[in-house]
């Protein structure tokens, strides 16, 4: 049975990799990149890049998609992704749970792309789709919901205290419309699907009551940590649930994908049940009748006339109510500029006053309003003037380390610099794609912001990285060298990088072969960089 299961997955995910293909080649050609065939992720990638050079930027590549930047940044992101979870594939390879995943999500992504640009026509069915999937499919997403909501009520069982924890999280007002809208006494009928997954994938909330039920190793790793990737999963499950309300098939990508969410999701809770350690029970959620899941999609469907369709992302934290963020540096600087100039018309406006009371009535007081009149209009034109942050809204990009990272992976000074004038803090880590490409102008960019660097101890992490690419081939190049002597000097690294120095010179003496000569000729040469 394990080796029909793994046969399965390999060849769902062999034709997720032909779909890809056939789709580059359409996508490439309308970007002005002639190609006889596709190949893997990685060079459906550089292809891509080749094409932002050819048209000018990556604005140009989303104008002939019919993408804003925000859609292009995610199109973008899951092909990396999928790069970095499958850098070559020979037919016949094993293939991993995440490595499908990451393959399926990129498929459903080609969807989205066909539909903004009429002129693509690849095609992306994985298999014939039939009623009993899609039945399934309503089945699966509505376990999934009860789940969470179960997970909830299960962490705040008393009512009375669950709707005050609700007010401190998010609002009265709010509390108010969900109860409103909701069945009798049960807020959570009343919340949008994002609202609810926001109270299980919150920082604080998902540490404090739901980690533990979640912590299966083998689930859930598609990305750094399994909070990050629930919340990628739950976004996408709001898309395909928005899907089946509208009463519109899902695709077998879709299907496929919603799978093994399913199984990444539910099972971990289904183990917690089965140890004891919660009451919820996903497998008996799936197995209601169909009258139970024609009831709930009706219900659905009824909230959905009342409240509109759920358009909100599931965000990574919930934003308190009533709470004022810090003031951004710019935000600071603009309110300055706000307040010299209202002292400067202040000034000038008892300027004049104080020259009419003196002179007479006449023409002066009409000089003094003509005189304030350029100070008032500059003030208002200061006031006017959007933030980064609100310009980032009108390109239509939200405010989501993801997309400020894909930013700085395509070398997008002006998107990179709007993350980094409205405040978000960046890591080292994330500069490893353009240090290896030569991405010089958005590096200057987080040079200049290097204050907003906030990752803590990123050296090693970053040196290993380093030394691997340079055993690759790569260059110790001045940017890199920058880099490095910018946030690696600290003593406790440079010591560290000694130890490592020793330890690959007394390795190239024991064995004095090519391989540990060149390794201690890296090592060395990184320890003189940064000593």
């Amino acid at each position: 049975m394990i080796l029909s299961q793994s046969h399965q997955i390999r060849e769902q995910f062999e034709r997720c990799l032909g779909i890809i293909r056939q789709a580059s080649v359409e996508i490439l050609l309308l970007l002005k990149v002639h190609v006889t065939e596709g190949k893997d992720p990685r060079w459906f990638l550089e292809q891509l890049d080749t094409a932002r050079l050819g048209l000018g930027g990556w604005a140009a590549v989303a104008k002939r998609l019919n993408l804003n930047d925000a859609q292009l940044s995610q199109f973008t992101l899951q092909l990396r992704l999928l790069q970095q979870r499958v850098p070559q594939y020979e037919s016949g390879q094993e293939v991993s749970d995440n490595q499908l995943i990451a393959a399926t999500r990129f498929v459903t992504s080609l969807e989205h792309l066909r539909l903004q640009q009429p002129l693509l026509t690849y095609s992306t069915e994985l298999s014939d789709s039939d009623q009993a999937q899609q039945q399934q499919a309503q089945k699966q997403v509505r376990a999934l919901e009860m789940m969470i909501k179960g997970l909830i009520i299960q962490a705040w069982p008393d009512p009375v205290r669950l709707n005050n924890h609700l007010k401190t999280l998010f609002s009265a007002d709010k509390v108010r419309r969900w109860l409103r809208q909701g069945e009798r006494n049960d807020v959570l009928s009343g919340m949008l699907f994002s609202e609810l997954a926001l109270m299980l994938v919150d920082k604080k909330e998902f540490s404090r009551s739901y980690a533990p039920l979640f912590n299966d190793p083998s689930m859930l790793t598609l990305l750094v940590e399994p909070r990050k990737t629930l919340q990628t999963f739950l976004d996408d499950l709001r898309v395909i649930r928005n899907k089946i309300i509208a009463q519109q098939p899902l695709s077998s990508a879709q299907t496929l994908l919603l799978e093994n969410y399913y199984q990444q999701i539910a099972g971990p809770v289904q183990r917690a049940f089965e140890e004891g350690r919660t009451r919820v029970n996903p497998a008996e959620l799936l197995a209601e009748g169909a009258s139970e899941v024609h009831a709930f999609w009706e219900t659905a469907r009824k909230k959905r006339k009342a409240s509109g369709d759920d358009i909100f992302e599931v965000r990574d934290t919930i934003d308190k109510p009533r709470r004022r963020p810090d003031r951004t540096p710019e935000q600071r600087d603009h309110l300055i500029f706000v307040g010299l100039w209202g002292a400067v018309g202040v000034m000038v406006i008892a300027m004049l006053v104080g020259g009419v009371w003196l002179v007479s009535e006449g023409s002066e007081p009409a000089q003094a309003a003509t005189a304030a009149t350029p100070v008032s209009t500059v003030a208002e034109e200061i006031r006017d003037a959007p933030t980064s942050r609100g310009t980032l809204d009108q390109m239509g990009i939200t405010w989501d380390e993801n997309n400020f990272r894909s930013a700085i992976d395509r070398n997008d000074t002006r998107v990179t610099l709007l993350f980094l004038k409205a405040g978000m803090d960046w890591k080292l880590s994330w500069t490893e794609h353009s240090l290896a490409v030569g991405n010089a102008a958005v590096l200057d960019v987080l040079m200049r912001y290097r204050l907003q660097m906030t990752e803590e101890k990123p050296c090693r992490q970053f040196i290993t990285t380093l030394s691997h690419a340079m055993s690759a081939g790569e260059a110790l190049t001045p940017l890199r060298k920058e880099y490095l002597r910018a946030f690696c000097t600290v003593p406790a690294v440079v010591e560290r990088q000694r130890r490592e120095m020793d330890q690959a010179t007394r390795r190239a003496k024991a064995q004095p072969n090519t391989s540990a000569q060149k390794w201690q000729t890296i090592q060395t040469t990184i320890y003189d960089v940064i000593r």
